[in-house]
């Protein structure tokens, strides 16, 4: 019997710049898990950085490809969605959750569509509203602090918090309907940077940081949320897998920093990988 598990990857393609399924088809599949694919955009190149992209949007092909995945009898111990072609697919990937999760399966959802206070060029107010709508299908969310913000239609606080804040903020976003937060671009120090977590059946909040490398590095959020779910499907706790997520990312923009890379090209996570599979096994 095949007891390998199987997720399923509903993100863009960015042909160039690594971010999305580029990141997260090779980062799951390394370590050890089955991942499929649901390409909610093709665009030449991801939106931060770039000018003059193209952008396909792909939501008509989602019903026909899940009548043929229910013609097969498939079913995903994971389903992970990312950023979306379209205000349609937020109902479309809201119905795949219901359709496709597999028994003891779980739902995560990384709202991409913000940062540094201002959502993405592709996206719109309107968009923001939805996505809120789409965590309430999730069992784990992981926003970054302007996603948050939008999200609970909050002001972006920026820099200016404190733990007390953070943790208030985690048990605001279960209201969302997701049980379980995990909230990045954290720091309670100054020089650090990380993460802090929150599960709202435990009780438990966790926080975790490594030095923060200064500059702005493309792609990061997909390979935190990509990581962060090879660590829950490896069998760790909530907090455990955020610490996981964090050191792979970490080493990540380490390396590219290193190598005096292009930051708008995205991390070169591929080096990094093996790190990832010793975290995991």
């Amino acid at each position: 019997m095949n007891t390998q598990k199987r997720v399923m990857a509903i993100h863009d393609i960015s042909c160039v710049g690594r971010c999305s399924l580029t990141v997260a088809l090779p980062i799951i599949s390394a370590a050890g898990f089955n991942c499929g694919v649901l390409p909610t955009a093709v665009l030449s190149t991801h939106t931060g950085g770039f000018t003059g992209f193209t952008y396909r949007d792909l939501t008509e092909d989602i019903k026909p490809i899940a009548e043929h995945w229910d013609s097969l009898g498939l079913r995903f111990d994971a389903l992970y969605s990312g950023f979306l072609g379209s205000f349609e697919q937020i109902d479309l990937v809201a119905e795949l959750f219901d359709r496709f999760r597999a028994e003891n399966g779980f739902v995560l959802v990384d709202p991409v569509m913000a940062d540094n206070g201002q959502l993405y060029s592709v996206y719109s107010p309107r968009m923001a509203k939805g996505m809120a709508g789409l965590c309430s299908h999730a069992d784990i969310i992981v926003p970054n602090l302007t996603e948050a913000a939008f999200l609970l239609g909050e002001p972006y606080v920026g820099d200016d918090y404190d733990r007390s804040y953070i943790e208030a903020l985690l048990k605001r976003l279960t209201a969302l309907g997701a049980k379980q937060i995990v909230l990045t671009g954290v720091s309670y120090e100054p020089g650090m940077l990380g993460a802090a977590s929150y599960d709202s059946v435990t009780g438990e909040t966790g926080y975790f940081a490594l030095k923060r490398i200064e500059g702005y590095f493309h792609g990061t959020g997909d390979v935190f949320g990509s990581s962060l779910l090879t660590g829950l499907l490896s069998g760790r706790s909530l907090t455990k897998a955020m610490e996981i997520a964090v050191r792979y990312t970490h080493r990540c923009i380490v390396l590219t920093d290193e190598a005096g890379l292009e930051k708008r090209y995205g991390v070169c996570f591929e080096k990094a990988i093996p790190y990832l599979i010793e975290l995991t096994a």
